[in-house]
């Protein structure tokens, strides 16, 4: 893991990339709220990825911080849901976060050398101050390889980031909570990955 703690204007930013490829940064926006950024990479196109993302009722399925995400209301490129996630704390106590979302689905942009697409959020109602942020999932199409063998190479590098600004109520300082939520955010990245996987593994075997 390697990481940097730099202050300037009163902030504070950390930067650390685990073994598993996910990197987080995290940076200080004011007393007690925070802004994290994080990114993983997807051996996956991003069709797939979007089709779990925006399959909302199933994601507390295979993320296992994520207790409930129940569809509220679905609209043409908007969803509102319910969410409760969970972590487990010491001495057997767990912490709960509940949360009504409202997902805003963009198009796609397409660029000279792939395509990008996000799904903005915010909670409109919920166990924090303010919670909002974005999935972007962006595919970039990979140079040819010079000896013409197509076979084996993958014509594509996809990555998922996920960003969201944070203020907890104000009974509940910011510091108590960032550790708990960054390492909620780092399974939940890895987890859409290894269901990315199992999606295009079960495509390859039904074929």
């Amino acid at each position: 893991m390697r990481g940097d703690d730099l202050s300037y204007d009163g902030t504070y930013r950390f930067n650390f990339e685990g073994e598993d490829g996910i990197f987080i940064e995290i940076k200080k926006l004011g007393t007690n709220s925070r802004r994290i950024r994080s990114k993983i990479a997807v051996n996956a196109s991003l069709d797939t990825i979007w089709n779990i993302l925006t399959d909302y009722e199933k994601l507390a399925d295979f993320i296992p911080g994520l207790a409930v995400s129940k569809l509220i209301d679905k609209k043409d490129k908007f969803a509102r849901l319910y969410q409760i996630g969970q972590q487990n704390l010491p001495f057997g106590l767990k912490f709960n976060a509940k949360a009504i979302l409202d997902c805003f689905e963009k198009d796609i942009e397409a660029f000279a050398s792939g395509k990008k697409r996000d799904i903005e959020f915010k909670m409109a109602e919920g166990d924090f101050q303010f919670f909002e942020g974005k999935w972007s999932i962006e595919q970039v199409d990979k140079p040819r390889p010079e000896d013409g063998d197509f076979s084996l190479a993958q014509e594509f590098e996809t990555t998922l980031s996920y960003f969201v600004d944070v203020k907890p109520k104000l009974w509940l300082p910011v510091h108590l909570v960032e550790g708990r939520l960054c390492k909620g955010i780092r399974t939940n990245l890895s987890c859409i990955r290894e269901e990315a996987q199992k999606v295009i593994h079960n495509t390859l075997n039904t074929q």
